[in-house]
């Protein structure tokens, strides 16, 4: 297989003799930080940076005998769909090597589907694990918001993002997520639930009496003659679905039937602001988190940057702190960080941010209602197959509109599953299966089912 340039670092750090875990080799995304082992975010920025202390999920990972044979290679600073931001060149999908692996922890998922890594860690703020998992055709869980530390993970939007697992199977995803979930005394939105865990074995493919809540803003309609036309489905978010996704979802949708799941129809207006709130919330969020990286504490410094010295020296700090970052970061985060910069500015801060939380609340809102009406809920993980090379990149809000199935889980701080659905010309696509807080078991269980 060509080299699919799935790590940015080549490692191996020894976990302990014996553990869930021994024998399995994890790639960890590299916004994770490893004791001793360049931890880079995929940015020049900070090449060469070498954190002093492993993440929790790492110490874990140690406790639990994983061997961690690299730092994956991910979209700079976790922004992105499609790992081709990274400074340190794209990923390919191993399925096919001219489209993408999905992002950001397309290195992670890439290594998985490929088989250079057993299981791996990604970080998902707003589909960055599950968007991976469905291009690639491997299981990949966002957990509930609080059941995994982040402590160590290098933050990008702090009240979005999860660390989970991906894998090649739900259980296998379902088990690397027991290891990892319990609550942290260094994180404090960490919660009781997950201390002892078994969600491995809800893995069971029981899905007989449950309820699958189809959204119609996110599918299009669950009636049959949908069904039998899928032409005629649509994502009211992001225009035409791809037909041959919606055809994979509606079969897999009846397979669940099959064994005994019933689907009921539920309507979530409110998802279709979902992209511009996320974007405005994560964006105003990174803004603030990467004001760090100046070139004075991490990574890239001012004495590596040309004229920045002199700058320094002179007192112009603000002038010196902007050539290093503008050598430092990418062209999407210098994108993300003014646009943030501009939402939380003095006069606009209502009129963006404020309006960007009330959408999230209308959000968390309407997954409630649709969860009382259901155990869980379904859709498509991606309305597309994957982009080909470059295309996003073209195109920043072709990429960003990719994202409108996986980001509402996010604003809702929710636990969702990306399982491999089937194919469509060959390609890999992924289900989406959406639980209530702490819904992990039903997600697992769910998901189960359709291998």
């Amino acid at each position: 297989m060509a080299d699919l340039n799935a790590y940015i670092t080549e490692t191996r750090i020894e976990g302990d003799d014996d553990g869930p875990l021994a024998g399995k080799t994890v790639a960890v995304k590299d916004n994770i930080s490893t004791e001793g082992v360049e931890t880079t975010c995929g940015s020049k920025m900070l090449e060469g940076y070498t954190p002093p202390y492993d993440a929790t999920v790492v110490e874990r990972l140690k406790d639990a005998g994983a061997t961690i044979n690299g730092k994956a290679n991910m979209d700079e600073f976790g922004m992105g769909t499609t790992t081709e931001t990274s400074y340190f060149g794209a990923t390919l999908n191993p399925v096919d090597t001219d489209r993408v692996p999905g992002g950001s922890s397309g290195g992670s998922a890439a290594a998985v589907a490929a088989g250079e890594a057993d299981l791996a860690l990604g970080s998902d703020t707003g589909g960055s694990i599950r968007a991976p998992a469905a291009f690639c055709g491997v299981v990949g869980i966002k957990p509930t918001y609080g059941l995994v530390s982040r402590y160590g993970l290098v933050a990008y939007a702090n009240s979005l993002e999860q660390i989970g697992p991906i894998a090649p199977t739900v259980e296998e995803a379902a088990g690397l997520l027991d290891v990892l979930a319990g609550p942290d005394e260094r994180d404090a939105t960490t919660v009781e639930e997950g201390a002892d865990s078994n969600y491995a074995a809800a893995a069971d493919g029981d899905v007989a009496g449950m309820t699958i809540g189809i959204p119609v803003e996110l599918v299009g309609g669950v009636d049959e003659s949908q069904r039998l036309s899928s032409a005629n489905q649509k994502s009211s978010i992001s225009g035409d679905a791809d037909e041959g996704v919606v055809e994979t979802f509606w079969d897999a949708i009846a397979e669940l039937e099959a064994q005994g799941a019933e689907t009921v129809e539920v309507s979530m207006p409110s998802v279709e602001k979902a992209v511009a709130a996320y974007y405005v919330i994560a964006m105003s969020e990174a803004s603030s988190n990467l004001a760090r990286f100046d070139g004075t504490r991490y990574g890239l410094n001012v004495t590596d940057v040309d004229g920045a010295e002199e700058l320094a020296d002179e007192g112009n700090w603000n002038e010196a702190f902007a050539k290093t970052r503008e050598e430092g970061f990418g062209p999407e985060v210098k994108r993300r960080i003014l646009l943030g910069t501009f939402a939380l500015s003095a006069g606009y801060h209502d009129r963006y941010y404020g309006k960007a939380q009330d959408a999230r609340a209308w959000i968390k809102q309407d997954f409630d209602e649709s969860l009382s009406e259901a155990d869980v809920l379904a859709s498509p993980t991606m309305p597309v197959p994957p982009f080909e090379l470059g295309e996003g990149l073209e195109d920043p809000r072709t990429m960003y509109l990719a994202d409108a199935n996986t980001v509402p889980v996010n604003l809702a701080n929710l636990p969702a599953i990306s399982v491999p659905a089937g194919e469509s010309d060959g390609l890999p696509v992924g289900m989406q299966i959406i639980g209530p807080k702490y819904g992990e078991e039903a997600i697992v269980r769910a998901a189960s089912a359709l291998e």
